[in-house]
Parts: C-alpha cells; sequence; structure tokens
C-alpha cells in the first residue's frame, strides 16, 4: 500500500481549530500530548483548521518529539493571510461556521503550483518541522465549489498535484491524493494524475459507505492505493451527537442510528466501537484519524478500536440492511 501510517489509528486535529467551541490551549495541548503517549503516531492537520491554530497548536505539541518517530499529514489548497476578517461570515461550504473560534487571519483558495508550494512552506512554519509525509489537495469538490468544481478541479490537477508528484518523486514527501468529503474527485484524479492515495471524510462509514464500497475501494486495491478514513463518526451522529456532514442531522438519519444502536445494544457493544472498526476493516484502508478535543476520548477511542465485537452483531447488521452484504467487517 502507497500510504502507510506508522499506526493505525491517527489523530484528526481539526478541533484543535477550535472546531464547534472555544478550547483553552492547555487543553490542546494536552490533547496532542495523550495521542502520542497513546501510541498514535500519525497527525493530520489543515491551514483551514481555525486559520492555522490547528497547525500552530500541533507545531507546540510535538515540538521535542523525535521526527523520525511520528509522520504529519497537511493539506492544501487554502492559504492563510495576514489580513484578518469575521471568522463568523467565512465561506467555507459545508464547514461554515465550523470554525468562527479560529484566528482572524483571512482564508483564500489557491490551487496552483505557486500556492501549493507557498502553503506548505507556510505549515512547515506553523508545524515547527523541517518536512512533511503527505499532503492532500483539499476540497477541490462541488461542497465547496458548486457549479465552478470542475474548473477548480482542473486547476488542482494542473497546479497542486503536478507540484506534488514532482515533490514525491524527488522524495520530498512520502506521497499526496485528495482530502475530501466526496468520492466523485477521487476517481477523477485516478483517471488524471498519479495520487498515492486519498483521505476520505464521512465516506465510508456505517452510514454512508455504498458509494466507495462499490466503487472507490476496488479502484484504490487495484492500484495499491491507500485510504485514510476521516470522520468515522460522521460528524458525530455516530458517536452520540447530533451532527452528520457539519449539519444538524436529519429526522431520518437519526432514525437509522437508533436502529444501528439498537443492535449494538442486543449485544452489549458501544456503537462507537462498531462504528470505528468497520471503518478500519476494509483492506484499501491504511487508517482512521478521528478528532478528539479532550485528553480522555484519545483513551477511549483506543478502547473503542480494540473491543470485541461478536461475528453475529455484523450479520444481524447486514441482515437488516443497516451495512451492505458485501462490506468487509472484522473477523
Amino acid at each position: 500500500m502507497r500510504v502507510k501510517l506508522p499506526s493505525r489509528l491517527g489523530f484528526g486535529t481539526a478541533p484543535l481549530g477550535n472546531m464547534y467551541r472555544d478550547i483553552p490551549n492547555d487543553e490542546a495541548i494536552a490533547t496532542v500530548d495523550a495521542a502520542w503517549e497513546s501510541g498514535i503516531r500519525y497527525f493530520d492537520a489543515a491551514p483551514l483548521y481555525g486559520a492555522g491554530l490547528a497547525e500552530l497548536r500541533l507545531g507546540e505539541a510535538l515540538a521535542g518529539r523525535p521526527r523520525d518517530e511520528y509522520s504529519i499529514g497537511t493539506k492544501v489548497g487554502r492559504l492563510i493571510l495576514d489580513e484578518h476578517e469575521d471568522a463568523s461570515q467565512r465561506d467555507l461550504g459545508e464547514k461554515g461556521g465550523l470554525f468562527e473560534h479560529g484566528l482572524p487571519n483571512k482564508i483564500v483558495y489557491d490551487y496552483t503550483a505557486d500556492g501549493t508550494l507557498r502553503s506548505i512552506e507556510d505549515s512547515l512554519k506553523r508545524l515547527r518541522t523541517d518536512r512533511l509525509d503527505y499532503v492532500w489537495i483539499h476540497d477541490p469538490a462541488v461542497d465547496f465549489h458548486g457549479d465552478r468544481w470542475h474548473e477548480v478541479f482542473d486547476v488542482a490537477m494542473e497546479g497542486a498535484a503536478r507540484a506534488l508528484t514532482r515533490l514525491r518523486d524527488e522524495k520530498v514527501i512520502k506521497g499526496w491524493g485528495l482530502g475530501v468529503n466526496r468520492i466523485e474527485p477521487c476517481e477523477l484524479a485516478i483517471e488524471r494524475a498519479d495520487p498515492d492515495g486519498f483521505l476520505l471524510a464521512g465516506r465510508y462509514t456505517l452510514l454512508d459507505h455504498a458509494g466507495a464500497l462499490a466503487r472507490l475501494m476496488p479502484m484504490s486495491a487495484e492500484r495499491d492505493l491507500g485510504i485514510i478514513v476521516g470522520g468515522p463518526y460522521n460528524s458525530g451522529v455516530l458517536a452520540g451527537g447530533t451532527h452528520f456532514e457539519y449539519q444538524p442531522a436529519t429526522p431520518e438519519l437519526l432514525a437509522r442510528v437508533a436502529r444501528i444502536r439498537d443492535v449494538c445494544q442486543q449485544f452489549g457493544v458501544d456503537i462507537r466501537a462498531v462504528a470505528l472498526q468497520f471503518s478500519l476493516a476494509h483492506p484499501a484502508v491504511a487508517g482512521a484519524i478521528p478528532g478528539a478535543s479532550r485528553p480522555e476520548r484519545i483513551e477511549e477511542n483506543q478502547a473503542l478500536a480494540s473491543a470485541p465485537i461478536p461475528a453475529e452483531l455484523w450479520t444481524a447488521l447486514k441482515s437488516q440492511g443497516l451495512i451492505a452484504e458485501n462490506a468487509p467487517t472484522p473477523d
């Protein structure tokens, strides 16, 4: 597999960018420390998360850690400027409003080759490191660019993808791909370029996996690409929350979650364990990166990833049409 993570579970740092709430800095640093102590060695960031705040906090928390013992992934496609703007008014597509407690720096889209190199240079400074392992082209998809997304995608393939391919071939980075919430851009990227894998958020989960299972996963497996599953709890709705796709979940979706939870309770298993282990079970998956904003969540995720789940539970979910019949499940 071309995307290889040093730990099966990674740490998604979006919460460090003050996603949903204003997180004290010491709590954010303590959460990264807890991830390290638990054995997590892959950390995924993005300039978008809090307009640079997540990268700054991750860099602070990892400063002094042996660089050869962990991997960092971050993203390109958005630049963080010194100019300020009202964070609550940012146009972030589906992610609008998520980071209103982040830094006030202005965020602009830039998928060109020059913008990609500038973004990497800026991320290196915020992360206090001399190199990146994986770089993901962030959100060149319909949910952020509407009818213009194909035009934006073309720029990303001609600009960012070519620049990242060169950096990989020169061994400056280990690999690149897309970081998206949709499978269609991933399919197009495979046709147009030579990605090493994808960071796919929310599209290979208990609630939403049919499209990826039928199309992207076979394409990736055939080419030995690696999928990192982001959002295995679908923005929290599979972990006791009420958000799906960064928005309040619909009554229909909440009813489906309730049906899945009922099956889990019949077998005495936490629905979060079922969600996390389902996402990890596909052979094309290199790892998963559940986010956490509190240190205690780290230990919980590690325990959930290894919690025993009887085979009968998976059979029950399939027989009730709650997961696909052909979906791989843990042994």
